[in-house]
């Protein structure tokens, strides 16, 4: 997913109506580490959202990038000077230094940096890249019902440079650790409710080929409208058409779209919103649009530098039904504001929600 930086990611669900759209995924602005996500855990998070890529070695890493050069100190690894490469990533030559010319071992040397100027530089240097697994034991050792929102990264590029025994693929290990975890059933299923995952993808082959290998829900990512499918060359255009979202979703249960291409934006103003949402509501697929941010870059010009209203826009005027954010905080403040606003009953509180249906789930096991 397009963001500023390796971090967990939120999503809020409006409608009590429905218990999807009310679980929130709350993630943290900083680095993607274990404090940080117990960090967001502790402070309410139901989901904690991670970006998959593999080492050299075929073990699965939560990173950001293909490459390490924006978001480590790999520019300082003088040992690994020798390592830069020129590879073809989507259609386009990138150089730099590749998780997938690394070990994991060589990974976990480097320390992780923060992308972004303006975002706060206390911790560079101070942490590692971590696994997949590693990430899968931070949600798993919560003292409550946490899931967590994988996306299978890049993985055409994935595929190309790594190499599994017996010609698996990229695919079938992120499913593999899923499944060595006990992650299993389909949306709102049994199994689903007691460790809820969904898999985030901007990829449509791999969502089809995994939908062979298990039946946890899915999620198609969709970029600018300049940006081709990554696996098969599309178009934005036809992939957000009738004919397309009626095909994919006999593969996943909702569209991730860049915020941009729902409502387009001209000098930083939002313009008429399209009609994407209503359209993918028709075909029964839920929308979490990406990526939403405090800071008066990504702010919109409409929201006089107020993130609350933007939220209040998504939510409630373009009836979208899920959203990612950089910043819990600032939504979960909004949430709870919204929520004493409408009802004081804690029943529809949405932070409680999927604790209480946990509760439920072990009560007729």
């Amino acid at each position: 997913m397009q963001s500023c930086y390796n971090y967990a990611q939120t999503i809020i669900r409006q409608d009590v109506d429905d218990i999807m759209n009310i679980i929130a995924i709350f993630g943290i602005c900083l680095l993607k580490n274990e404090s940080f996500l117990q960090r967001a855990i502790e402070e309410g998070a139901d989901f904690i959202e991670t970006d998959i890529l593999s080492s050299k070695d075929g073990v699965l890493v939560c990173f950001h990038d293909v490459t390490l050069d924006n978001t480590t100190d790999i520019a300082n690894r003088t040992e690994f000077a020798n390592r830069k490469r020129t590879y073809e990533v989507q259609g386009e030559n990138m150089t730099g230094f590749f998780t997938v010319d690394f070990t994991l071992k060589e990974l976990k040397s480097l320390r992780v940096k923060q992308r972004c100027s303006f975002r706060d530089q206390q911790f560079n240097g101070k942490f590692q890249i971590i696994t997949f697994e590693e990430f899968i034991t931070i949600a798993l050792d919560a003292p409550r019902v946490v899931g967590i929102y994988p996306e299978i990264k890049n993985p055409v590029f994935i595929n190309q440079h790594v190499k599994w025994s017996h010609g698996k693929r990229f695919e079938d290990k992120f499913v593999e650790t899923l499944q060595k975890y006990g992650y299993k059933g389909s949306y709102l299923s049994k199994d689903w409710l007691r460790q809820p995952v969904f898999i985030q993808s901007f990829a449509p082959t791999s969502l089809v080929y995994i939908s062979n290998k298990t039946d946890l829900p899915k999620v198609f990512l969709i970029d600018d409208v300049t940006v081709p499918t990554q696996d098969t060359n599309q178009s934005y255009w036809e992939i957000t058409s009738d004919e397309y979202l009626e095909y994919i979703k006999q593969y996943v249960v909702g569209i991730g779209p860049w915020k941009d291409t729902v409502v387009p934006v001209v000098k930083n103003y939002m313009t008429n919103p399209t009609n994407l949402v209503a359209r993918a509501h028709a075909h029964n697929l839920q929308v979490h649009p990406y990526t939403y941010r405090n800071e008066f870059p990504f702010l919109h010009f409409n929201f006089s530098q107020d993130p609350y209203m933007e939220y209040d826009f998504w939510i409630n005027k373009i009836g979208v039904d899920g959203l990612f954010t950089d910043f819990t905080g600032s939504l979960h403040r909004y949430q709870e504001w919204t929520s004493n606003r409408k009802d004081d009953d804690d029943d529809k509180t949405e932070s409680n929600l999927l604790h209480k249906i946990a509760l439920l789930v072990s009560s007729y096991e």
